[in-house]
Formats: C-alpha cells, structure tokens, sequence
C-alpha cells in the first residue's frame, strides 16, 4: 500500500502537524524537523494526495475553463496564454472543449464543482435556462473571456465587437469597394455573430451603400464554412470585390475558394479577417485582420479572475474593454475604377 502521512511522521520521528507543515511550506519548522521529514518522504516514497491538501487548504489551485472549440485558431492561440498566466500562478487548468455542445457545457460545469476548482473561465455564450440556474447558484468565481452573454451578472473581458466590425467594413469603404461580401458567423451568439454584423451594416448605412442579399452569409467561423459561403457568392452574376469574414479561419477559407475560382487575392477581391490570429502571417497572401489583443486578453483574464479569487480590491465590477487594431498585410487593395470584378 501506498504510505501515507502517519506513517511518514512515525518514520521521521515528529507528528502529524509538523509533516503537513512541511508539505505546506510553512515557514515556522526548525531546519533539523524539515530534514528528517524530507528524507522520510524520499526514503517511503511518499506523494501527498492533491485532493487532501486541497480540502485541508479549502483551496485547489485549480481553474476551470469552457472552450468552444480549441481546434479554432483563435481560442487554442487565447488557451495558451490563459495555461501560460496561470502556470505562472502556481494555477493548473482544467480545459473542457464542448464542440458547441450546451449539454456538454452543463455537464462540465457540474465536473467544476464536484472537482472543487478555484475559477471558472468560460468561453461561450449560448447559455440555456438550465446553464443560467446552475451558475447563478455556484459559490464559485465566475469570467467570461471574449464573450458578453446577455443579461449576465458575470464579468466579461471582451473588445467592442460591434465598433471593430464598423472599422473594418469602413476600411474596405475607404478603399474604394461597395460591393462588400459578408461571412458571418452564428446569429446566436450577441458578441461575434450579431454584434458584428451590425457594425458591417451599420459601416455601409453610413456610406449609403447598399448591397446584395446573395453578399451576405452565415457560417460557424470555421475555414470550411468561409470556403464554402464564399462559393455561394462566386457562383452568383454579380460578385464582390471585397469580403468581410468575422473570423480569420473564415477569410482564409474565402481566399482558398477565390484561388480556386480562378481569381486572385487582392487582385480580384480583397479579403478581410477578425482576429488577429497566427494565421494571418502563414497565408499568401498575408491575411489583414481586424485584431483583437488575444494575448492581452488571455492574461487580463486570469488576472482578473484571480482577484476574484482572492477578494483584492482590485477585482473588476464591470466588463474589461480591451481596444482593437486594425492591421493592414497584403490581402486587401484599392478598388480602381478600371478594374472589373
């Protein structure tokens, strides 16, 4: 069997007391104890069991953390920062990928619970009634990184969307385009589906742009679905000269249909992403985007969240709202009056 700290303390000759002590770091152990503990523990071989300290110190120094789906290269670039910041905490994270899976959200905010953690970090915003009981209920720190549910008491670390996709569209505008394709995301979602459909909206209201139904379409942010949204407006008699796609797995796929079709980027049609992710330096060409500080916002919300944790009086009563950039690469041109899409 394995040892346990009893017999530890009857190997090294002290208590019970003055081996937790030592397992716990305390700092009121004479140096002569905290030896023979220690060559006690090498000599038995002894592991302390994480789930006891754990109860004992009320504290797990565990984060849970809701993804919707790491295979995006937004969220695994934002996931890594979260490990990094929290690693650097002396925290561990429990990752759960729900695959846009609400039953799988609530099972795995029940495994939160039972698991004792810390925090709890959530990535996502279709949340159902159940969802909405469940985690009003929990007397566990709650953030919402990336997202802003609606008519949540939470806080969210997040960027105005809305202005970001207004910036966007308007920076096509400015360069000359008015048919301007739209890959959109999910309607459900407040933050990245509708909030950034009405900044492009709104950007060509302004301009007194109108443009073709058959310009604007709904996908799930994957690079798939912007290949495949972008055909849909390539087969139509009119096409644009510049899309918005609200992901950059999207404008990658838009730009891989467009090659495909036989036209080129930004020849023929200029593309623009929403993220500012990793890939917009591996294409060709080099994808602008309109960024969102991932790394930055990976780190202020484990920060943030952390001061939940504690109680510091630095923890946050309302939403962080982190600026946006637009980055200018190679993918986007002026619209020239000779050119004809």
């Amino acid at each position: 069997m394995a040892p346990k700290i009893k017999d530890v303390a009857k190997h090294a000759g002290v208590s019970v007391t003055t081996v937790s002590r030592v397992l716990n770091g305390e700092k009121y152990v004479k140096d002569d104890l905290r030896a023979r503990v220690q060559r006690a523990i090498d000599e038995l071989g002894y592991s302390p069991s994480h789930i006891a300290r754990s109860l004992v110190r009320q504290k797990t120094n565990l984060i849970g953390v809701i993804v919707p789906d790491v295979t995006s290269s937004f969220y695994s670039t934002i996931l890594s920062t979260i490990e990094k910041t929290a690693s650097l905490n002396d925290y561990n994270l429990l990752v759960c990928n729900i695959i846009e899976d609400i039953d799988k959200e609530l099972k795995y905010l029940q495994v939160f619970q039972q698991m004792r953690v810390d925090g709890i970090i959530i990535m996502h915003e279709k949340i159902n009634d159940d969802i909405r009981e469940f985690i009003g209920k929990l007397d566990i720190p709650i953030i919402f990184s990336s997202v802003k549910p609606v008519e949540q008491r939470f806080v969210s670390v997040i960027i105005d969307d809305y202005a970001a996709a207004y910036d966007a569209t308007r920076h096509l505008i400015d360069l000359g385009h008015t048919r301007i394709g739209f890959l959109g995301g999910d309607m459900r979602d407040i933050t990245s589906g509708q909030n950034r459909y009405i900044g492009y909206s709104h950007a060509l209201a302004d301009r007194g742009i109108k443009t073709e139904e058959t310009f604007i379409q709904f996908g799930d942010y994957k690079t798939q679905s912007g290949y495949d949204l972008m055909k849909v407006m390539l087969d139509q008699e009119t096409i644009p000269t510049a899309i918005f796609a609200v992901s950059d797995d999207m404008a990658v796929g838009a730009m891989n249909c467009i090659h495909d079709h036989g036209f080129k980027v930004p020849q023929d049609i200029s593309v623009i992403g929403f993220d500012g992710s990793q890939l917009t330096e591996q294409v060709r060409p080099r994808l602008s985007s309109m960024e969102q500080p991932i790394l930055e916002m990976g780190k202020v919300t484990v920060d943030k969240l952390l001061d939940l944790i504690t109680g510091s009086e630095n923890s946050p009563k309302k939403d962080v709202i982190l600026q946006h950039r637009l980055v200018v690469r190679d993918s986007c041109r002026t619209y020239p009056d000779d050119i004809k899409a």
